[in-house]
Formats: C-alpha cells, structure tokens, sequence
C-alpha cells in the first residue's frame, strides 16, 4: 500500500483506526509476554496510540514507527511532551520520557535504528497491510527483532464483504507468516461487530478480534 494513502488519510482526519483509550486486550494480555520493567517494546505503524504511554508507564523503554508527522506531532502535543528532536541515519526521532518515535517508513528501518528490543506489540500494523504486503512486513519484523515475543491483535471477517484497511488477518495466516520463527498461542478470540457499527455499515456480517502470543522457537 502507497505510504501516500496513510498520510492522505491523516491529513483528512479518517483515523477511524485510532482509539481514544487504552486497549483493554493489551492491559489484560501483556502480563501474558513475561516482558521486563526495562525492556524496549517495538510498535510498529505506531500512530499516536495511548497505548504507547500505557507502555511506557508500565516501566518500559517505547519505541515506535510512523509515517505522519501529524501523528508524531500530536502523540508528544495531547501527552504535555516536549520531544528532543534529531535526525538519524533516515528517519527523524523525536524522544521524551522514555518514548522514542521514529518518523519515516516501516520498510526503511534496520536493527540499529531501534537497538536490543525486548517485545513487540502489534495491534493495527499488520491488519493495515493488503495481503501482497504481510510476508514482506513479518520478514522484516524478524530482521528488526529476532527471537522476541509479540502481542498481536488482529481482526478475521469474511474478506468477500469489504475491501481494508483494516484487512481481515486469521490466525491461520499468522502462523504462516510467522511460523518459521515463532509459536503462535491464541490468548483471546471474540466477536465485536457490535463495538464497530462503521464497519457493519461497510457490509460486515461478522467480526472477530483475536489476540495472539508469538513467542520464539529459539534464541538467536
């Protein structure tokens, strides 16, 4: 998917995919990861995601990705933070209390950019990915943080009824994508069809939210 099309969508406000409170799945399932009071969680395809500061309170190091400035600007503006801003080898970090956002595309970092990484938590980068593109996004994720676990939220609806973002991602896919790599247990699965009438005004029929523990096979 063209980098153009996220940045349109923010310039014109449509961030339907934004939550204006913590995601209850993450406070419930974290604990699930076993990640240490210290440890640097990766979020990809950040946004300006409260939970990132939920993150960061919780005693980790954050540090996430994105393409909007406008989302960059206003994570640091609605939290009162002042970020240090520098340019590093491509994209432009912005960092305060603990929280480093780098501004720039997903596919252009390398382990560098990001240091020794902890845990991932993946809640809306995968789904927002049309199907060509999630074997090249989950090479990538095993490049950047080898042999760490992941929280991942995905959505599963019949792909007949609308075209993404977010696109429908099973489980099944994920243990294909990653299963190289990774083990996949399934933490949580429910129906939320009703928490999302904008997408039942799109043709949905049924919705389902899973969470999901990616934990390695072996050390790296």
């Amino acid at each position: 998917m063209d980098p153009d099309f996220w940045l349109a969508r923010w310039e014109a406000g449509q961030i339907g995919f934004h939550r204006d409170e913590i995601n209850p799945l993450l406070v419930r399932h974290w604990d699930a990861l076993g990640t240490p009071r210290g440890g640097t969680v990766f979020v990809p395809l950040c946004g300006k995601s409260r939970d990132m500061a939920w993150l960061a309170a919780r005693g980790h190091r954050v540090v996430g990705v994105e393409l909007s400035p406008l989302a960059v600007r206003d994570f640091f503006a609605e939290h009162g933070l002042e970020p240090r801003v520098e340019r590093g080898r491509v994209h432009v970090r912005h960092e305060a209390e603990g929280i480093t956002l780098l501004l720039g595309d997903y596919f252009d970092l390398e382990p560098d950019d990001l240091g020794p990484v902890a845990a991932v938590y993946d809640r809306a980068a995968l789904i927002a990915l049309p199907q060509a593109m999630r074997p090249r996004y989950a090479a990538h994720m095993a490049r950047l943080a080898p042999g760490v676990p992941i929280l991942l939220i995905t959505l599963e609806y019949p792909e007949d009824e609308m075209e993404g973002p977010p696109f429908s991602v099973s489980p099944d896919e994920v243990a294909a994508l990653y299963g190289s790599q990774w083990e996949m247990t399934p933490l949580a699965a429910m129906p939320v069809l009703d928490e999302n009438p904008h997408l039942r005004e799109k043709g949905l029929s049924a919705l389902t939210e899973h969470v999901l523990a990616l934990r390695p096979k072996r050390a790296y």
